[in-house]
């Protein structure tokens, strides 16, 4: 388990990260379109998961707007921002926005994704949603960087996630 905070209040996750030099734990999650996603299917390119609670917070917001403007900049480089939300209000969300260099996908259904990497958060008012992280996972399948971000209200590094790459 790892302990996090929600403005100073201690929270824990189910789990740690994945470390990196380890292949990242398959998944499956629900795009947009309903559809599935797995992390085969992104197999040669490199991936930032942008992970958080849900984009109805300013702070999970600005992270896809900021993932979203750096990946037009990255060469062979996808960003999978991952949430329980539902795939619906994602989509909303990129649209209203006009975020087009995200891919959005959904643990709503079973929250597998947030358990397997570690991250569903076990107690406290956002129980069972996701905990702010990212993991970096380069073309192999290996995972390459982690962050567990230890106040969700907080931003992650997004400067440590990009030389990361």
């Amino acid at each position: 388990m790892t302990k996090i905070t929600l403005k100073g209040n201690p929270f824990k996750t189910s789990g740690k990260l994945p470390k990196a030099g380890k292949k990242a734990p398959k998944f499956s999650l629900i795009k947009a379109d309903l559809s599935k996603a797995k992390l085969k299917d992104f197999k040669g390119s490199k991936l930032i998961l942008n992970i958080f609670p849900s984009l109805d917070t300013g702070t999970c917001a600005a992270s896809v707007r900021k993932f979203n403007e750096e990946a037009a900049k990255l060469e062979n480089t996808k960003v999978l921002c991952i949430s329980r939300d539902l795939p619906f209000a994602q989509a909303r969300f990129c649209g209203a926005e006009g975020l087009e260099n995200v891919i959005t996908l959904s643990d709503f259904a079973k929250g597998k994704f947030g358990k397997d990497y570690g991250l569903t958060i076990k107690n406290g008012p956002l129980a069972n949603l996701h905990s702010r992280a990212i993991v970096i996972v380069n073309e192999e399948g290996i995972v390459t960087y982690t962050e567990q971000v230890p106040e969700i209200a907080d931003e992650p590094n997004y400067e440590a996630a990009l030389k990361a790459l």
